[in-house]
């Protein structure tokens, strides 16, 4: 007999939110239902096509790209929709048979939509409620009535904090159960560590809200220079632009990077591995995994001594424990991070955590409510209520505006294939003679491509177009293209000429005149930064960070740059260039038509033709090419 044949299974029902929803408690309701499965119980996955009221939820509820954080559960139903009570009824309807029913609990305000559904259920079913929070960190007003009327209507109530089960308790909840939240970690296996030998660098990972304090953590390193952090999250509302406001502030400048967007699980372990801290500086929380987390990938914490985390982190051995909102004890803890040698020892005594063992006592739990013997409950009297009245569409801001533009098809108006450019047609080149820049500009017109006045724009544009139709072009013309170009450059014109949408703003900018376009990461197809006035040696580095997070895999990051040695504050060396792709591999953007690695080779060969041409036109002087100075342009691709 095997074990889903054994008189010991159950049919269970697991009613919350799964993929392609994001964040940790659709990763833990997936997990769960995994783990059920191979307790060896019937499981069935009962999931939303649309949960949160985009009121309530000012950010992207699903993952971007669609790439999935854990194995989805195969035996997955998405039948319930928060604007349609009807497949609240009908869910109900069809788990009248299970043995329970495990509602998974986020915000009070689907609460109804629960409520419906076990009313419909009947009273056979066990029900347990499992809350990931009994009340919101942001709470709205009658939560504590949704609350409390769940309660009132199931048998049992799972929660992960001792505080969580005495509230929950207050609350009205007859029977609670305190069990551990177990690991259900994104990011795959750990990679090796990146040494630095600069600042200790900490980490801030997950969506910023106020509850997480990381305008905290901002505040404190105003008085800690040898610090920096990394922010990589979506920003949430309020608190998001705050902490972009704080991270602006000059005192902090070349500190702090902000990644704003959903960072997808495939990024997350690269990322871990580039940093020494992982910080949590909570003003309250309840339970986290990302203490597991950090542990799983060798990062000590810091942490404020809030929900779960005091358990978790052992003070001053793999992380240090600060009071919440305690300015002083902060700052205290960033300065003896500071010392990378001490930041070293509560790296090396970090333990991996154990994935398992936590799930099994889980598992148990959850199987000892839903096989309790209990009286059925009768229906109680206590209405439902009406879900909020408020506007289903979410008004949205100008960067999700043009996001969407983006996605619009325009009209084809020219078809080109990527036959139709010479081999002489590089995504990775040097300029360095005029000549090269009139041929490109000759190409473009006999292409059918519209008129571009400036040779050298032309022939900067048109490697990046012959580029993208090479490497980046799916049949549809459906590449996510923004282009940070400025209005000389006719890319933008060539792309929307071919079919491509394009946006013109800027991703990678950092001046506050500019307009930035705040994306999700690993959302846009190319990055276009073709012949930017303002593109000098200094920005290099910023444009190929950013650019590493906006991209998704295989996306192309194309850009040009001033190459020269006569003038260093202004032209990149040679020299540096080697740097610029060190750099940018080490980010995860591989250089495209770089072989053998002759960028260099081939910078040294155009200068030396343009020695030529100077020595063969002594008449025209300055005027003449100039074998110091050219345009670069690279092309990278994500990994």
């Amino acid at each position: 007999m095997s074990e889903r044949d054994s008189p010991a299974s159950l049919r269970l029902a697991v009613v919350g939110p799964t993929h392609p929803h994001r964040g940790g408690v659709a990763s833990h309701t997936t997990q769960l239902c995994h783990e059920l499965a191979e307790a060896g119980h019937d499981v069935t996955l009962v999931s939303w096509t649309h949960l949160y009221p985009s009121m309530l939820y000012p950010g992207e509820q699903a993952v971007p790209g669609g790439a999935p954080d854990v194995t989805p559960f195969p035996n997955t139903v998405r039948s319930l929709s928060w604007a349609r009570p009807d497949t609240w009824v009908r869910a109900g309807r069809s788990l009248r048979d299970v043995d329970a029913i495990l509602v998974i609990h986020v915000i009070p305000q689907v609460v109804p939509a629960h409520l419906a559904l076990l009313r419909a259920a009947g009273a056979g079913p066990e029900s347990i409620v499992i809350a990931h929070n009994v009340l919101p960190h942001e709470p709205r007003p009658g939560d504590r009535q949704f609350m409390e009327a769940l309660f009132r209507r199931v048998d049992s109530v799972v929660v992960h904090s001792d505080s969580q089960a005495k509230l929950a308790a207050e609350m009205g909840a007859a029977h609670v159960r305190e069990l551990d939240l177990p690991p259900h970690l994104p990011g795959g296996p750990r990679e090796k560590h990146v040494d630095s030998t600069g600042p200790t660098r900490l980490l801030a990972l997950g969506i910023v809200r106020d509850y997480k304090g990381v305008d905290l953590l901002l505040d404190a390193m105003l008085d800690v220079p040898e610090v920096c952090l990394t922010i990589a999250g979506e920003m949430w509302g309020d608190s998001g632009r705050r902490v972009k406001e704080l991270a602006a502030d000059p005192r902090l400048a070349g500190r702090v990077e902000v990644h704003s967007g959903y960072v997808p699980a495939d990024r997350i372990a690269g990322l871990l591995a580039r940093h020494d801290v992982l910080t949590l500086t909570y003003r309250h929380a309840t339970a986290s995994q990302n203490v597991l987390l950090a542990r799983l990938h060798g990062l000590p914490v810091l942490a404020t001594h809030v929900g779960t985390f005091g358990g978790q982190v052992r003070d001053g051995v793999d992380g240090l424990l600060v009071p919440p909102n305690d300015r002083a004890a902060l700052v205290d803890a960033l300065r003896r991070l500071s010392d990378r040698a001490y930041a070293g020892q509560l790296r090396s005594a970090v333990r991996p955590p154990d994935l398992s063992g936590p799930w099994a006592h889980y598992v148990g739990g959850i199987e000892a409510l839903a096989s309790t013997d209990s009286e059925a409950l009768a229906d109680h009297d206590d209405a439902p209520g009406e879900a909020p009245v408020g506007p289903l569409e979410r008004g949205r801001t100008r960067a999700k505006e043009l996001l969407t533009t983006m996605r619009l098809r325009p009209r084809r108006q020219l078809t080109l294939r990527p036959t139709d450019f010479p081999e002489w047609v590089r995504a990775s080149d040097v300029l360095a003679l005029d000549d090269d820049a009139l041929d490109a500009q000759s190409l473009a017109r006999e292409l059918g491509l519209p008129r571009c006045s400036d040779a050298v724009s032309a022939w900067a544009a048109l490697g990046a177009v012959a580029a993208i139709l090479r490497i980046r072009d799916d049949g549809q013309r459906g590449a996510v293209i923004v282009d940070e170009s400025g209005t000389r450059s006719p890319f933008s014109r060539w792309v929307r000429e071919l079919g491509f949408a394009a946006v013109e703003l800027e991703v990678t900018g950092r001046r506050s005149s500019v307009e930035v376009l705040d994306v999700d990461t690993a959302s846009l197809d190319v990055i276009a930064r073709l012949h930017p006035a303002d593109c000098g040696a200094e920005d290099v580095d910023h444009v190929v960070s950013q650019a590493s997070w906006a991209l998704r895999t295989g996306g192309l990051l194309i850009m040009t740059l001033p190459v020269g040695e006569d003038d260093p504050q202004w032209a990149i060396s040679p020299a540096d260039i080697r740097g610029i792709l060190a750099r940018a591999d080490d980010l995860g953007l591989v250089l495209v038509g770089d072989v053998d690695g002759d960028i260099t080779e081939r910078i040294r060969s155009a200068s030396a033709s343009a020695r030529e041409v100077r020595a063969a036109q002594p008449d025209q002087g300055d005027s003449g090419a100039n074998p110091a100075y050219g345009i670069l342009r690279l092309t990278f691709r994500r990994r």
